[in-house]
């Protein structure tokens, strides 16, 4: 069976991990630049300074997106190459830019999914305090304005932040990612509601200027439990888990998505987080629920959740010498059943994939050539789990696979390879892996030959 014909199947990268060109036509400077700098933070000293120079390569890039077949191309924006400062001063160049590739898409038939922020915070506004001081709501704001007066005109899809999850957790509290700070809760707290503010006066923004219809969403990461049996007290168990928190972690959906759709913080959040949670004047949470299109969601993985005798929820421990991805990742098909489910009945909006995929040893054979069955296997799988949630009444718009071409992985550098495109960083050559005329094949059936 086939999905929907309106069914969108695209690709997904991000400007720090793929662009490159770091320090050229006036772009300032993100925390990502700053913690490169740092020996010790990123595997093996790597850098996102040159990445795979998609600022330079970006026809060839859209080239090869086109002869795939992809509808849609989801891309994000470099914030520092467009306001070097944060804020401020427009960097025309850098504007330009997405203007030439913006247009390629266009030319190619391929509709760009735009994201605000993914993760390259401009270093002058960190050093304001970054997502701390309450400004940082405004200056993405502004930033988002300036962005949609731009590329309003041609850009109907947007998401403004992605995986606050992981730029405010692995970026302020556990200090691996950029700009790699050590915080306390009321610090982390306070941070997110600022972020979660500047998400929706961008939503506002956008809304203002675009010069198209436009539809609108953000790109967390899906926290999926997937319930261990088909039980009803499973079932419960694993929407519980998806609804709520059970700790004071930072891995859950609804201190970052609850505010954004439904309009105010969980009780489970306020009880859990009480000690630390911050004060805020009542109208920012009218401010962050801005009505949204679609809801995006990041889903790599998932954890099997049963039930519990006293009626609480529990992690299944996992069987031993289970597959996982070069990630560490475990490889459970049934998140993208489950999550696209179950977020769907909280959030009542469309569904829309926006990154699934694997790091998979990839290197270039001796016919020169790279396979890569495990990474069609993997799909076909999780793909296989999205038609099911599809067939079953599920709203789901569209899938984006991560990623287009292989990148720069955060702080482990280069070491991880997620693209369907496999890049010779030395000589910046492309070759597309067994997966890309696999993932080409697909979308010409729109999904009948997974079987």
């Amino acid at each position: 069976m086939a999905f929907a014909k309106d069914f969108v199947w695209g690709a997904a990268a991000a400007s720090y991990q793929v662009e490159g060109a770091a320090s050229a036509d006036g772009r300032g400077l993100s925390v990502w630049d700053m913690m490169c700098r740092q020996p010790g933070r990123v595997w093996e000293g790597n850098t996102g300074a040159e990445a795979c120079d998609h600022y330079h390569r970006y026809a060839e890039d859209v080239g090869l997106m086109g002869d795939l077949g992809l509808h849609a191309y989801r891309l994000s924006l470099a914030w520092p190459r467009i306001l070097p400062e944060g804020t401020g001063k427009v960097n025309l160049k850098g504007l330009d830019f997405y203007d030439r590739l913006i247009d390629a898409l266009l030319a190619h038939r391929i509709q760009p999914w735009v994201t605000l922020f993914h993760w390259d915070y401009p270093y002058p506004l960190y050093l304001k305090g970054g997502w701390l001081n309450r400004d940082s709501a405004d200056w993405f704001a502004d930033y988002a304005r300036v962005v949609v007066d731009r590329l309003g005109d041609r850009v109907g899809y947007w998401m403004t932040q992605n995986e606050p999850q992981c730029y405010l957790g692995l970026g302020l509290r556990d200090g691996v990612h950029a700009p790699g700070d050590k915080l306390g809760l009321e610090e982390l707290l306070l941070a997110n509601h600022h972020s979660l503010l500047g998400h929706g006066k961008a939503v506002q923004a956008i809304r203002a200027y675009a010069k198209r219809p436009s539809k609108i969403g953000a790109a967390p990461v899906g926290v999926v439990a997937i319930p261990a049996t088909d039980s009803a007290a499973d079932i419960a168990a694993a929407r519980q888990r998806v609804g709520g928190v059970t700790d004071k972690g930072w891995w859950n959906n609804v201190l970052f998505t609850d505010p954004m759709i439904l309009g105010d913080y969980p009780e489970c959040v306020r009880t859990t987080f009480a000690a630390e949670f911050p004060t805020f004047p009542a109208s920012d949470l009218k401010t962050i629920c801005q009505p949204l299109d679609f809801y995006g969601a990041n889903i790599y993985h998932g954890a099997y959740i049963e039930a519990t005798p006293e009626g609480g929820t529990r992690e299944v421990t996992a069987p031993l010498g289970r597959a996982l991805t070069m990630m560490n990742w475990p490889v459970t098909p049934e998140a993208l059943y489950w999550g696209p489910k179950l977020f769907h009945e909280r959030y009542k909006l469309p569904i829309v994939i926006t990154e699934n995929g694997l790091a998979n040893t990839d290197w270039l054979a001796v016919d020169g050539k790279v396979h890569d069955p495990q990474r069609i296997d993997f799909t076909t799988r999780y793909l296989r789990e999205l038609r099911r949630a599809a067939d079953d009444g599920v709203p789901v718009a569209g899938y984006f696979h991560w990623s287009i071409l292989d990148n720069f992985e955060w702080s482990l550098g280069y070491s991880k390879r997620f693209g369907m495109i496999y890049v010779d960083y030395p000589t910046q050559r492309r070759v597309p892996k067994d997966s890309y005329y696999w993932y080409r094949e697909i979308i010409r059936g729109n999904g009948a030959a997974l079987g």
